[in-house]
């Protein structure tokens, strides 16, 4: 029976890649498992009077290569064993990219879309308040996540610094430029998938011009939508999707005409020429590449033979279950896993924590150089694993994140 638990398919991964590299008992049992969890209630006034109580977390998953590093998402579905599992992708996702990070999450059981800015500000000093002590540039460094943004992290980056009256920029990423953040971080994500598929092209002779779909039109998609064009030289968008809906045309969307709507309307449904899709049928659409970049457990045992696309970029976070990594991986479907093809965030986010330390910024034209470099290299490292190992894409991945945690973990007399 396939399990839908994110941090279970996480562990279950881990076991896989354990296995190959012959890891011994108490090493696995170290990766596992998070190596600091705090979970706390977050007491918020509200706007018309009342106190309200939210549950929030925050998990160091393993910081043996550095300090813990991951986004803070607010959502009314969050659970432990959401964060869990993020923070732990997160570990391997730092080093497959090769940062002296290591892996964390956080996150806030609420409904921000009920919620007002005055009320989000609130609970974002309020979550900063509670754990403080646990937040720092040599300790853990936050980030936005799922429906928390820039100005959340200005929040964050505030009340840390006036609790400690120090100037520390660098403890929260993805800050508004004028007090810290980097050139070339909003569109890190999608730039960063992009170019692993412009490399995966090049490997397996995929045709970037052809047909793509991406499912969810947050951030990451939109950003993948405008950015494929320009980093692959063509291709057409011929179906895209959001929380409340799919549209599909055969002859193709204009992206930044479809990101312009999506932002004036607050969704893709209604844009002139589009054609409303069950959500399912465009995971199955005959392309080239498609990009999951929703939430976890998209591509299922159920679904993922019906999968057409050559490539399955994942710019979301744990989008595919293990059984149907081995189901594409059979039918020659070619999957670029979230921590290869959604590390460009987390890489832009270290060179901000760079820039910040030093106080010195790079233009942008430098960090996307510096980002190309270090996502190119990763995308082969992960190919050379593949063929050493004679394993598919993720767990190939896996073994390279794995190993290299692994190390730092032996090194520091851990294990």
């Amino acid at each position: 029976m396939e399990s839908y638990n994110s941090f279970s398919v996480a562990r279950q991964q881990i076991n896989e890649a354990a296995k190959i590299l012959n890891l011994d008992k108490a090493t696995l049992e170290l990766l596992i498992t998070p190596q600091l969890e705090t979970n706390f209630t977050l007491p918020v006034n509200m706007d018309n009077g009342d106190v309200k109580i939210f549950q929030a977390y925050r998990i160091q998953y393993n910081y043996a290569r550095g300090p813990a590093k991951g986004g803070i998402r607010f959502h009314p579905d969050e659970t432990v064993d959401t964060i869990r599992a993020l923070a732990c992708w997160m570990t391997w996702k730092t080093a497959v990219v090769d940062l002296p990070l290591g892996g964390g999450k956080g996150g806030i059981k609420c409904d921000p879309k009920s919620m007002s800015e005055r009320e989000l500000e609130r609970l974002s000093r309020a979550y900063v308040r509670a754990i403080s002590p646990l937040l720092g540039v040599d300790i853990d460094i936050p980030a936005p996540d799922v429906y928390t943004n820039p100005q959340t992290m200005a929040w964050m980056m505030d009340e840390w610094e006036r609790i400690h009256w120090k100037h520390s920029p660098g403890v929260f990423t993805d800050k508004p430029q004028q007090i810290g953040g980097t050139e070339g971080r909003r569109d890190a994500t999608a730039r960063g998938g992009v170019i692993t598929v412009r490399e995966a092209c090049k490997v397996w002779g995929f045709d970037p011009t052809k047909e793509y779909a991406i499912q969810g039109f947050g951030n990451a998609g939109q950003r993948a939508a405008l950015l494929h064009k320009e980093i692959l030289g063509g291709g057409k968008l011929v179906a895209v999707s959001d929380s409340r809906g799919a549209i599909y045309n055969k002859d193709g969307f204009d992206p930044l005409e479809l990101v312009q709507h999506k932002l004036k309307t607050g969704s893709v449904l209604k844009f002139p020429g589009s054609k409303i899709i069950p959500h399912d049928d465009l995971l199955e659409l005959d392309v080239e590449v498609l990009y999951p970049a929703a939430l976890e457990n998209a591509i299922t045992s159920a679904n993922a033979g019906k999968i057409k696309a050559r490539i399955v970029c994942e710019l979301a976070n744990g989008p595919t279950t293990p059984e149907a990594d081995l189901i594409l991986y059979d039918n020659g479907i070619h999957v670029i896993p979230d921590i290869l093809g959604s590390a460009g965030g987390v890489t832009v986010s270290y060179f901000e924590m760079v820039q910040d330390k030093y106080t010195y910024f790079w233009d942008e034209e430098v960090v996307h150089q510096r980002l190309d470099k270090k996502l190119t290299q990763a995308y082969h490292r992960v190919q050379e694993a593949i063929r050493e190992k004679n394993v598919h894409p993720r767990l190939a991945a896996m073994v390279v994140g794995v190993a290299r945690v692994a190390e730092a973990c032996k090194l520091r007399g851990w294990v």
